[in-house]
């Protein structure tokens, strides 16, 4: 299987949101092959789980409280849409690599937002 991009984020603390959702992917038998901070609010994750799991990959992911872009919620509908329509045991047990990003927004503020698109005169 192809390697899959997902983007996700969340508005609520980094120290309350991180621990759980790695619990929740533990939990519905995926493995995290690595984790990266790429600065103070994106973390990069790795990681693999079977095909046979992706539907409870995807409402872990959901559950730990994070929101996911449309065209993440697109890719991983595709997945479960596949993984419904095989049946074949030996298929069901492939391995899907996921790379999730995942953005901390709670720092984000109507200023900061404002101030970010403001063009110097």
């Amino acid at each position: 299987m192809a390697s899959l991009d997902i983007q996700g984020f969340s508005y609520d603390d980094r120290a309350d949101v991180l621990p759980g959702l790695l619990v929740a992917l533990a939990d519905c038998g995926g493995w995290v092959l690595d984790r990266k901070t790429l600065n103070a609010s994106l973390v990069e994750l790795r990681l693999e789980v079977q095909l046979r799991s992706i539907l409870e990959l995807y409402g872990s992911i959901v559950a730990a409280g994070l929101e996911l872009t449309r065209s993440s919620h697109m890719t991983l509908t595709d997945l479960c849409t596949c993984r419904r329509n095989i049946t074949n045991a030996i298929d069901l047990g492939q391995v899907v690599t996921i790379r999730m990003q995942v953005s901390f927004l709670e720092e984000v503020t109507l200023h900061s937002v404002l101030e970010a698109g403001r063009v110097p005169a």
